[in-house]
């Protein structure tokens, strides 16, 4: 008798719509934070190490303060004046406090937003930090044909967000958003 649940079960992938050929995602990463340094940036340096590892390119790096001008004229000149650049992954600025303005700053430019990512990334945190995650505003979507990812600064979120959602679909979102 032939089970359909387990025919072809083999050879598909985990992925809906895996990738036919490997591409190459030139990234930009830009760490918002007052007090990190290029020597205390560990959680842009994990990005960076993490997309270095699955094989995409950094074509950007900054550390810049979180001030809402900045944090706007990173995007713009990732999306223009760096023009190979296809994705941005922000880190820090993502939480509540006086200070935290990443999420204003981005939200209200997105050409289209990923609610998705944001939902997933808490749903994901809160298995890890349980309540403490309902803080993060996490966030995704596309600035023109530029990937924007922005993720809380803690190196275990940008760990928990490259690893789980960003790394799988990089590829997947780089063509759909060209």
């Amino acid at each position: 008798m032939h089970d359909p649940l387990s025919s072809g079960a083999a050879e598909r992938s985990a992925q809906p719509h895996p990738d036919s050929s490997p591409i190459v995602v030139n990234c930009a990463i830009v760490t918002v934070s007052d007090t990190r340094t290029p020597n205390t940036d560990r959680s842009g340096e994990l990005a960076q190490q993490l997309l270095l590892a699955a094989g995409h390119q950094i074509g950007m790096y900054r550390i810049i303060p979180d001030e809402p001008t900045r944090i706007c004229a990173e995007l713009e000149a990732a999306a223009t004046a760096v023009p190979t650049i296809n994705a941005i992954v922000f880190n820090g600025g993502t939480g509540i406090s006086p200070r935290d303005n990443t999420y204003e700053a981005i939200s209200g430019i997105l050409t289209k937003t990923l609610p998705g990512f944001g939902e997933i990334f808490r749903f994901l945190s809160y298995q890890e930090i349980r309540s403490r995650a309902i803080a993060s505003r996490a966030i995704a979507g596309t600035y023109g044909r530029l990937l924007v990812f922005s993720l809380p600064g803690s190196r275990g979120a940008v760990q928990l967000g490259m690893e789980k959602l960003i790394l799988p679909e990089l590829v997947h979102l780089v063509t759909q958003s060209t």
